[in-house]
């Protein structure tokens, strides 16, 4: 990253507009200031296996696939970054295989090679992460990885404006590229008398099951096409 640090980072970022336009332009700055692939950032009210996961952005396919393995399998960097409130850096995917045995190697299938997750957090009080990824191995710079900080600062400020707004679910309700699973949960916990949880569980179970996507499988619930009771 060339410039003067931080302050740069700022200004570059300048009056982007609220709600998910702040979340776009802070992942756009990721990729071109900070030399990574591609950047996200997700929204969590609590553990993964709740189905609270919100992605509200994500630069490139990758990114999207990458936020949809972790909530598919239950690991992965932005899971262990929002559960322990600390950054989990790995410039070399392939020495991880005992850490994330499932995300590994779905992972290597997107073409990433190197991962970095921050946790957006006040004190305990966590958000959501900051994803970046890489298509070739190898650290970031000092610099590049106070930038990432940097931005992951901003977009932990973007989320907190966006709670204290009327309303308080703007940039949920903006960004949710995983709209189509949260209404499938609804209707299997109907459906089946299952806890939301239990309901989140045989959807990740099928699409790991049958190699697809979670959006796939929710769009089929919800378009009637798939019902798990007579398959699951």
């Amino acid at each position: 990253m060339a410039g003067s640090g931080s302050e740069r980072l700022l200004a570059l970022l300048g009056d982007s507009g609220g709600g998910l336009e702040v979340v776009r332009r802070i992942c756009e700055l990721c990729v071109t200031e900070l030399a990574v692939s591609g950047a996200a950032v997700s929204v969590m009210g609590g553990p993964l296996t709740d189905g609270s996961q919100v992605l509200l952005h994500a630069t490139d396919d990758a990114g999207v696939k990458l936020e949809d393995l972790q909530l598919t399998v239950g690991e992965g960097p932005s899971v262990d970054a929002y559960n322990s409130g600390g950054p989990v850096i790995v410039p070399d995917l392939e020495l991880e295989h005992r850490r994330w045995p499932v995300f590994v190697p779905g992972a290597a299938g997107f073409g990433v090679a190197a991962v970095c997750s921050l946790p957006l957090q006040v004190g305990a009080a966590r958000f959501g992460v900051l994803n970046l990824h890489r298509t070739t191995s190898g650290p970031l710079t000092g610099q590049q990885l106070s930038g990432a900080f940097t931005l992951a600062e901003a977009a932990t400020v973007a989320l907190l404006d966006d709670v204290e707004a009327p309303g308080s679910t703007r940039l949920r309700g903006q960004g949710d590229v995983h709209n189509a699973v949260h209404q499938a949960t609804g209707i299997l916990t109907i459906q089946l008398g299952v806890s939301v949880h239990d309901a989140l569980l045989r959807i990740r179970a099928h699409a790991y099951a049958h190699q697809l996507t979670l959006n796939e499988v929710g769009r089929r619930i919800v378009g009637h096409e798939l019902h798990l009771q007579t398959e699951e």
